[in-house]
């Protein structure tokens, strides 16, 4: 079944995908009037890349238009793109609330919009969660001690090395307990409300 979203011979195919030099839509003179300070690299001199960039030199590209892979479950992408990119990651299918937040990301914002990534680094937070959470129900749960570095800083010279040998994180130092183990510290009081409330009934 053709892909109603891969463009034909007769239709501007999105440059990323293309294995000829795309032409500009628009003239150099264009482009200037229209934005400012476009073309500072126009001259041949700035860019040692500028011979490939000729026209006629091939690209060593087989193909038109690359091979599509398969798209097994609805996949996001930036509102930016005309459709999806030809190959993209599988590894981490979107799951849970954390993958509703990254669908909405890319469905309502674009990529040069703060909000979009404040949604990503926001559903990298809750997965975090939900991976600590399901950990629960296995014979090894997470252990925020050992696996946020606790032991190591009193066994391999975490404190000392704290100070006078200038690390970078010395500056946030004092939020980190903060950060990382207040939500296990509210979680756990959140889980001993809920079996105090358990009891009474």
């Amino acid at each position: 079944m053709p892909d109603s979203t891969m463009p034909d011979s007769a239709t501007p195919r999105p440059t990323p995908y293309t294995a000829g030099k795309p032409v500009p839509p628009e003239s150099a003179a264009a482009l200037l009037a229209r934005i400012p300070g476009w073309g500072a690299d126009l001259d041949p001199k700035d860019r040692p890349s500028f011979p490939r960039e000729k026209p006629g030199i091939p690209t060593g590209a087989r193909w038109d238009f690359p091979e599509r892979q398969p798209e097994k479950w609805p996949r996001e992408r930036s509102v930016e793109h005309a459709f999806l990119t030809p190959v993209f990651g599988t590894s981490t299918p979107p799951k849970g609330t954390s993958g509703a937040i990254r669908k909405y990301a890319y469905k309502m914002y674009s990529e040069g919009r703060a909000a979009h990534w404040l949604l990503l680094i926001a559903a990298d937070r809750v997965d975090a969660w939900e991976q600590h959470l399901r950990s629960l129900a296995t014979l090894r749960p997470d252990n925020p001690v050992t696996e946020t570095g606790v032991p190591s800083e009193l066994s391999r010279g975490g404190v000392r090395s704290r100070f006078g040998m200038r690390r970078a994180d010395v500056n946030h130092q004092w939020i980190d307990p903060i950060l990382v183990g207040g939500p296990w510290v509210l979680a756990g009081l959140g889980a001993a409300a809920v079996v105090r409330a358990l009891r009474r009934k």
